[in-house]
């Protein structure tokens, strides 16, 4: 059925028809529409999982690590500051593999406080052991909950998973969101049923002391299961297109690439402004495209590697910085291609923290400027009062 109606309010509906058992989640901005619309299926009768109430994020996730540890399918949903006080549990279901969903309704981190959007709370959690998904638009960020869970429960992964939409950009915006029946996703999705779990009459330890001879080898197959989630992945998004006629799932997306020279790679929402821009210099005669990086952990970097095999620019844009470092996916970018026969040259810019607008003329801009040179961690529209002598793309 298709509706016109908010980003988190999709989410809700087909987190709904995913059936999850318990349902726990603490109010934050931008994330609180989606648990809000959920608490009031629950209210009204159609949803029949327990909706439960908690004191704090790190409350919540402590509630869903529980319940899924017990044998329920569980979810919640955070952002920002709400994910950092969540973290020291998503570390323990990553490691208890117990496959939780989360949506991440992603947004600035503080201080400064910031409600507005970019993605420095999940680089936060990259090394946290969750495979983690990036929703260009509505009807993606909605379709990935299924898949999510069915991705997670597979008795060869067992791993949580994080679906990261853009905070307002995404979860407030009024778009059409086509929501299949109770009846299509429950032929999809199976019923949750754990090999192991939490049983009285089967008593089992969940995430208990390692001890020196025993911890590293949990890290190894937590390493070792985020690789072999990649083909899982790729399978799951074909089943749902071959369910729902839209792929909406993947580890890549490329866009107008099959002749292009130079590339943006991005992630998230800011994929559909990018889309017009494409357009735009390709009107020009630009041999240029569009990477889209939809699962960033596990890394697609084959994938990477085989559609870029003609590709002599790749220009990142990244919303969120790892201090003392740079751009965090160019640096992904850079690791990718280290070694290898074909390198494509790669270009950084950092943009749009902290809900900083991000308008086609500036990535046309950017685009034009950079040529020929070589760029790390540009910033893109800074104020021209900060900007270092010789930004390329300043206010």
């Amino acid at each position: 059925m298709k509706m016109m109606i908010e980003g988190s309010m999709g989410v809700a509906y087909m987190v709904m028809r995913c059936r999850p058992n318990v349902i726990a989640a603490y109010p934050i901005t931008p994330q609180t529409h989606i648990v809000e619309d959920l608490s009031q299926f629950k209210a009204d009768g159609e949803l029949s999982g327990e909706f439960i109430n908690v004191e704090s994020e790190f409350g919540a996730a402590s509630v869903v690590l529980g319940a899924q540890a017990a044998g329920a399918r569980a979810y919640s949903a955070t952002t920002s500051q709400g994910l950092l006080l969540m973290g020291e549990v998503l570390f323990n279901m990553a490691g208890m593999r117990l496959p939780v969903v989360i949506t991440v309704a992603n947004r600035a981190i503080s201080a400064p406080i910031s409600i507005w959007n970019d993605h420095s709370d999940a680089m936060v959690m990259r090394d946290s052991g969750w495979i983690m998904l990036f929703a260009e638009d509505n009807q993606e960020a909605a379709d990935m909950h299924p898949q999510a869970y069915k991705i997670g429960e597979n008795p060869e992964i067992m791993l949580p998973v994080m679906i990261n939409m853009d905070g307002f950009i995404l979860t407030h915006a009024v778009e059409t969101v086509d929501i299949p029946s109770q009846k299509e996703v429950d032929e999809f999705l199976p019923p949750y049923k754990p090999e192991e779990y939490l049983n009285v009459e089967n008593p089992l330890t969940f995430g208990n002391l390692a001890e020196p001879q025993w911890y590293m080898e949990t890290r190894y197959k937590l390493q070792e299961t985020q690789e072999d989630a990649k083909a899982l992945i790729e399978k799951i998004a074909d089943e749902y297109k071959g369910k729902f006629g839209r792929y909406h799932g993947g580890l890549i997306d490329t866009y107008r690439m099959d002749d292009a020279e130079r590339v943006f790679v991005a992630m998230g929402s800011i994929i559909g402004t990018l889309k017009d821009v494409v357009d735009d210099l390709r009107a020009r005669g630009e041999k240029v495209g569009i990477l889209k990086i939809r699962s960033f952990r596990p890394f697609p970097k084959e994938k990477i590697r085989e559609v870029c095999g003609h590709v002599k620019e790749l220009l990142v844009l990244e919303k969120a910085i790892s201090f003392g470092l740079g751009g965090v996916l160019q640096e992904e970018l850079r690791s990718t291609f280290y070694g290898q026969k074909h390198q494509p040259k790669v270009l950084g810019f950092v943009l749009g923290l902290g809900g900083r607008d991000i308008p086609p003329k500036s990535l046309i801009k950017l685009y034009e400027v950079s040529k020929g040179k070589e760029i790390s961690n540009e910033f893109v529209d800074l104020r021209p009062e900060v900007a270092p002598k010789g930004s390329l793309v300043t206010l």
